[in-house]
């Protein structure tokens, strides 16, 4: 038993967090009623962090995809920096064609950047949870990565730092911490750098981080008609594209959305409410046409495959705190959030990637969706009650 009266009882949950950092303890049920389930806090967290290592996987070798191919495109050597000094003196060059090249370089990007989150957004939660007394939870090793994996790889670690502080303190911990916040943390401090910071966060130039050296990425380049789109279908579907470094593969998200579904973390149900409302709207602007905006002409098939779509439909919209929670508000949850996305992406061409601001949306309105089923539920098992009470 802890020792509330010691000089280093503020520090208690630090020091429990390390001590159970591999095991939940006391999770033995003793008395009545008794509940047979493997899945708690650490293992749910565990769990998608496994379903997100085919996404950091690709976010490491399209990273250093996407700028070795630069590199080579200006007859450049090596990377710039200290990224490229370092290869240099451990042997690796910086061709496109090798795997290990790309994956190094690519990793040189996202560690440190996911490093300085990690660090960063851990001091507030160990900050918050000293302060409260509370359990430290495993959950923001799964909001650190998020968070890492939604930015462009040349982006400041000030920012970094400034995003990830807003998103925990300002999106998490001043509703109540874990558990009791409304929006996804990830996407608060996202969306705060987007419109803080919007020369780091969009833009030619932020996505390959090489000097002098200018591409949009697929989604970016659809609104505009001087421009025709660089990429075929299977190079979005895999992931070899510019963008945030971990959103560009839509097959790593099909594993991960795999991963999630089969260990029943991730609802199915937002997933495929989300991807209902993608293509009810995107085939019915299809219908409807327009002559001055081409973004009406994009399939389902294009808007799966670009941007942050299947990312955040995997991994975002199926937040278990910020998301619906009843099973048939799942359904409009996630098809509330497709729709959103393509609402945004077509009728705003200024601002091609919806996915974001649709999450966020489809957040705030998550607990009147619960309400509005819980209380109908209630009314027809009180129907129910009354039908049986009179015979």
């Amino acid at each position: 038993m802890r020792d509330d009266s010691g000089k280093w009882q503020k520090l208690g949950p630090l020091y429990e967090a390390m001590n159970t950092f591999l095991y939940t303890p006391g999770t033995v049920t003793r008395e009545a009623p008794h509940v047979r389930d493997a899945m708690d806090m650490k293992r749910m967290m565990v769990t998608v962090i496994v379903a997100l290592i085919p996404v950091v996987v690709m976010a490491f070798y399209n990273t250093g995809l996407q700028i070795n191919l630069a590199l080579q495109q200006q007859s450049i050597e090596h990377a710039p920096g200290w990224r490229g000094a370092l290869l240099v003196l451990l042997g690796i060059g910086s061709e496109p064609d090798r795997v290990l090249d790309n994956m190094l370089l690519g990793a040189l990007y996202f560690l440190p950047v996911y490093i300085v989150t990690l660090l960063t957004g851990g001091f507030w939660e160990v900050l918050f949870a000293c302060i409260r007394q509370q359990t430290i939870s495993e959950g923001f090793l799964v909001t650190s990565l998020l968070f890492a994996l939604i930015l462009p790889p040349g982006i400041p670690w000030w920012q970094v730092m400034i995003g990830i502080s807003f998103g925990v303190v300002i999106g998490k911990e001043i509703f109540g911490g874990v558990g009791m916040n409304i929006l996804n943390p990830a996407l608060v401090g996202r969306c705060f750098l987007f419109f803080s910071y919007p020369k780091q966060m969009t833009g030619n130039t932020v996505w390959v981080p090489v000097d002098g050296y200018s591409r949009a990425t697929p989604l970016a380049e659809l609104p505009d008609l001087e421009l025709e789109l660089s990429v075929s279908w299977q190079d979005a579907f895999y992931g070899f594209i510019p963008g945030s470094m971990g959103e560009t593969s839509a097959l790593a998200c099909l594993v991960g959305a795999l991963i999630l579904i089969v260990s029943r973390v991730g609802s199915w149900r937002i997933m495929t409410g989300v991807i209902l409302g993608m293509v009810s709207l995107s085939l019915l602007f299809n219908f409807v046409g327009s002559l001055s905006n081409p973004m009406f002409q994009v399939t389902p098939q294009w808007h799966l495959v670009l941007g942050g779509f299947a990312f955040g439909t995997v991994y975002m919209a199926t937040d278990p705190v910020s998301a619906a929670h009843s099973l048939p508000g799942q359904y409009v949850y996630g098809f509330l959030v497709g729709v959103l996305t393509v609402l945004v992406r077509v009728i705003n061409p200024g601002f091609p990637e919806g996915i974001m601001l649709a999450i966020l949306f489809a957040n705030v309105f998550a607990p009147t969706i619960d309400t509005l089923f819980v209380s109908r539920h209630i009314r027809k098992r009180l129907k129910r009650q009354s039908v049986h009470a009179e015979k």
